[in-house]
């Protein structure tokens, strides 16, 4: 099936240390669910799209999708939380001494590339998301969440490649609040334009000019 072959490629990167078979087999079929409600809402919008719809898309019983997901909305979270998971696991990669504000720009660069279809693709469902969003408080909100869950996470990795260099707490945490807007500001802004996966205004493109603007002010 298409969509558990999607899913199975978007879990290629995981944040958790060893997870079980059990644990494996629950993500993917949570992001197959992530994956149907995404391309749903994109076609047709929250309000046109049942939890039966895409429980049945995602090849899943109806008791399956209300086991993991409280709402029709909340399904997509797993699909959006994904990114904020792919772009810290590559900013913790990062080759130690590396200055910060380089170290979160090449994360960012990574993590909204679109090398290839797959990646194109990925940025295009989050597009429809985005914009299935501005109509849907709650659909919005479930964005806003995985964000301030994404920040709160952020933070040790940003105290970890801070090292000693004299980053007091409060400006660890105004760093992973600015890194997080900065991703979360440049996929809405290209969400609402017609603007290519790649180059100029791009995903990655804004993000890199997000984070200038923000991280920029503060001291490095």
């Amino acid at each position: 099936m298409p969509l558990r072959h999607a899913g199975r490629t978007l879990l290629r990167v995981s944040t958790d240390a060893s997870p079980s078979l059990t644990e494996r087999r629950k993500a993917a079929t949570q992001l197959d669910i992530a994956l149907a409600a995404a391309e749903l809402f994109a076609a047709r919008g929250p309000d046109d799209t049942t939890a039966e719809e895409i429980a049945g898309r995602a090849g899943v019983a109806l008791r399956t999708f209300y086991r993991y997901f409280r709402s029709k909305q909340d399904a997509v979270s797993p699909l959006l939380a994904h990114g904020a998971d792919r772009w810290r696991a590559l900013l913790a990669e990062t080759e130690p001494g590396t200055a910060l504000p380089r170290a979160l720009e090449t994360a960012v660069e990574r993590a909204l590339a679109a090398p290839d279809e797959e990646g194109v693709q990925g940025l295009l469902r989050i597009r429809g998301l985005l914009r299935a969003a501005a109509d849907d408080p709650a659909l919005r909100a479930v964005w806003y969440r995985v964000n301030q869950e994404s920040e709160e996470r952020l933070v040790p990795v940003i105290a970890r490649l801070a090292g000693d260099g004299g980053m007091d707490p409060l400006e660890v945490r105004l760093v992973a609040a600015a890194a997080t807007d900065a991703i979360r500001i440049a996929l809405e802004t290209w969400a609402a334009t017609e603007a290519a996966a790649e180059g100029p205004d791009s995903p990655a493109d804004l993000a890199v000019r997000c984070l200038r603007r923000l991280v920029g002010a503060m001291r490095p």
